[in-house]
């Protein structure tokens, strides 16, 4: 934002002409009554003429006593004192129109004009003022922005939700609805009993997810820290998804260096990260054949782990959003491959409650869930 003097009007131009014009005449009013009221008082007091008499022989030797006369020196010195006074109420009247500026600027961001600044730039502390209006209306609008994508993701929430239950919950009404008719033949009836119990067992999920969702965001979210050996945790993961791994011709390899790291953190919460990014990997990693399972000691400060598979590409656009409530790669809503869409944003969930962090890159060769956690989060807590 480039910074400009406040531009005065030509109005308020002539205000601070009429200024100086009224002060100056009250100024030359009040020496030429000073000047008579010294008059008097040297002719009524002979002591006061001699002493002044003395001063200007004293000083006759600096400038020549004409120039040393006492109307000369009280004129010399009110001059000064007028031009200070003069000075101060035009400096003074101008700060006011600088006042009445930023007054107004303020009254027109007010007006609902948010993307407006004050650029003036004062010598005052009114430049504080000006600073802080800016870094407030900045923060106003940043608190409305962020108000605004609340509202949106909680649009889209309910959006979310409705679809995701109405759809299984159609079929279950509409399997059920031909099993009550008795339409059904003994083969279509248990057909439709299984249908109906996967349709539930979607539903059942969703509930699941939902809840473990808001509960970890829930501000009294606590976590059960323990020591936990990452390579054993790491191998009885991958253990968990073996079978369906090789059905893929997928193999798992697993890193951990240190071998006998060890970190305190909720075992079942970081499980549940692990299973999330893992079967996300089988669901999206397309042509993968390796799922990596790496663990690094960084700093003796931090435990960095990633979860990587050499499957297809994760688009640069799904990159910045991965980790949005809902959000899925997969824009079809196919929950047969993108599950309930909140996988990802409970992983980042409790990441955060670790004091931790999670980024995703992604290339032709390999998508990495990198996760950087500190080695104990009480400690990380009470640092922040």
């Amino acid at each position: 934002m480039k910074k400009e003097r406040v531009k005065l009007t030509g109005a308020e131009k002539s205000e601070l002409f009429a200024e100086a014009v009224v002060t100056i005449v009250l100024l030359l009013l009040l020496n030429l009554s000073i000047i008579i009221l010294i008059h008097l008082a040297i002719l009524q007091d002979e002591n006061l003429v001699n002493g002044i008499y003395f001063l200007k022989k004293t000083m006759s030797f600096v400038g020549g006593k004409d120039f040393w006369s006492w109307q000369n020196v009280v004129i010399i010195i009110m001059a000064i004192g007028d031009l200070i006074v003069l000075y101060w109420r035009l400096i003074r009247r101008y700060h006011q129109m600088q006042l009445r500026h930023v007054i107004s600027e303020l009254h027109y961001i007010a007006n609902g004009h948010f993307d407006h600044r004050i650029s003036f730039v004062v010598r005052t502390d009114l430049q504080r003022v000006i600073d802080s209006i800016n870094s407030l209306v900045d923060s106003t609008v940043n608190s409305i922005n962020e108000e605004r994508a609340i509202e949106k993701s909680k649009d889209e929430l309910i959006t979310n939700v409705s679809h995701d239950i109405r759809t299984p919950l159609t079929s279950i009404i509409g399997y059920l609805g031909l099993l009550k008719s008795g339409a059904a033949s003994p083969e279509d009836t248990q057909k439709y009993v299984d249908i109906a119990y996967t349709k539930a067992q979607q539903m059942k999920s969703l509930a699941n997810d939902l809840l473990e969702y808001t509960t970890l965001k829930s501000t009294n979210t606590t976590l059960n820290l323990s020591a936990l050996h990452i390579y054993s945790m790491l191998e009885q993961v991958a253990a968990g998804f073996e079978l369906e791994a090789e059905k893929k011709g997928i193999s798992f390899e697993i890193q951990a260096r240190p071998q006998d790291l060890t970190i305190k953190a909720d075992p079942e919460k970081l499980v549940r990260v692990y299973n999330n990014l893992i079967t996300n990997a089988l669901k999206y990693g397309t042509g993968a054949t390796t799922i990596k399972l790496v663990a690094n000691l960084v700093n003796n400060q931090q435990v960095e782990l990633r979860v990587e598979n050499n499957g297809a590409k994760i688009p640069e656009e799904s990159l910045k959003k991965i980790f949005e409530r809902f959000y899925r790669v997969e824009t079809s809503r196919n929950t047969k491959t993108g599950g309930t869409g909140l996988g990802l944003s409970i992983t980042k969930s409790v990441v955060d409650l670790h004091h931790g962090t999670i980024t995703c890159v992604s290339d032709d060769n390999w998508t990495s869930f990198i996760i950087r956690l500190p080695l104990d989060p009480s400690k990380a807590s009470v640092k922040q």
